[in-house]
């Protein structure tokens, strides 16, 4: 069984680890695990400012939330069985998918799969409901991200400008659709696994896993011709070394 991290420093300081292993192998994990990082550095802010209604509570949500990802992570590296939704992501790792799609892949397994079982298990039964204010609180915060996130992948994707042509702003959308929306049919499901039994709740899970690694492959085709066309040329001119990737986004 996997060492669980407790803290989030502990957490900070194993994204770090996955972040190196990426830029040691050039593969691209690294990426989805850098914008993670920077996410939970937000959130850990945000409890040290005690924004939320009950700040250790999120402490240990943000702790067992990332502890799916990272044990994810440790298992696959090891050939150990994970769930399909994690396993279509990191078999991306070498694929000739744009920046962008590698960040959403990783939030989809994360955010649509983990966060509400990771959600439901800190807050069973009728805990869940006093949850929802700092849950939500989350949200807010990670669309205030959203702008910080588009100007450091354009740094390392600089025809992403490209997915404008598609409409209204496409790339927003997308990006949006990952974090908000996501987060919002999160809240759905750990909902969903309130008061179930075991085999009920495990069968759940199953067909949540099994629709998220179905999304997992539309996000790597990506939908309409036109959009593939578009990713296809961004693809192109993205800059290909991880070490650089990582760097770039680092900068200030």
């Amino acid at each position: 069984m996997n060492n669980q991290v407790k803290t989030i420093d502990d957490v900070l300081q194993n994204l770090d680890s996955i972040i190196e292993d990426s830029v040691k192998e050039n593969n691209r994990l690294g990426i989805f695990a850098y914008i993670y990082r920077r996410t939970t550095a937000q959130i850990k802010q945000a409890i040290t400012d005690q924004r939320f209604e009950d700040n250790d509570r999120m402490q240990i949500l943000d702790v067992a939330f990332a502890n799916m990802y990272i044990n994810a992570y440790k298992d696959f590296c090891l050939n150990k069985s994970i769930s399909k939704s994690w396993l279509a992501a990191f078999q991306a790792k070498n694929q000739k998918l744009t920046i962008i799609q590698h960040i959403i892949l990783g939030m989809n397994a994360h955010i649509n799969l983990d966060l509400g079982i990771a959600a439901s298990s800190i807050a069973p039964g009728d805990k869940i409901k006093d949850l929802k204010n700092d849950f939500m609180l989350v949200n807010q915060i990670l669309k205030d991200l959203i702008n910080e996130m588009q100007l450091r992948v354009s740094r390392v994707s600089r025809l992403m400008i490209l997915l404008d042509w598609i409409g209204q702003n496409e790339d927003e959308k997308i990006i949006n659709f990952s974090i908000v929306k996501a987060r919002e049919q999160a809240w759905d499901f750990a909902n969903s696994l309130d008061n179930l039994h075991e085999d009920e709740k495990t069968k759940k899970i199953e067909a949540v896993d099994d629709f998220v690694s179905d999304l997992s492959s539309i996000i790597k085709r990506a939908p309409g011709i036109l959009t593939r066309f578009i990713m296809k040329i961004i693809s192109m001119f993205e800059e290909q070394d991880v070490k650089k990737i990582i760097t770039l986004l680092e900068e200030n």
